[in-house]
């Protein structure tokens, strides 16, 4: 899975809670449900071209701070994993980006 799915799923929990994520009862993340629908929506409606271009892109400032993010949070990161992987490799792999 491309970096810039994680990267785009980090930024906009950071943004939205200042680094801090809030659970939901049950142990839920309710934004990161809104999120990978996102994420999965983005790669689902982009060209195999928009999506080769963004794999390559430097991450900037905000960005590796998302990334800590989920590195500081196995759970979340899991669960994003989840949700994201399957639609996302399918892209990939029709898109030739992926054995």
């Amino acid at each position: 899975m491309p970096k810039r799915s994680l990267v785009l799923l980090a930024a906009t929990l950071a943004g939205l809670y200042g680094g801090s994520v809030a659970y939901a009862q049950g142990g839920q993340f309710p934004v990161l449900d809104m999120v990978a629908n996102r994420v999965v929506q983005k790669y689902q409606q982009s060209s195999c071209q928009q999506i080769a271009v963004q794999r390559n892109q430097p991450h900037g400032p905000e960005e590796q701070h998302a990334i800590q993010i989920l590195h500081e949070n196995p759970q979340m990161r899991q669960e994003f994993i989840n949700r994201v992987a399957a639609p996302i490799a399918n892209k990939l792999f029709e898109c030739g980006l992926i054995p």
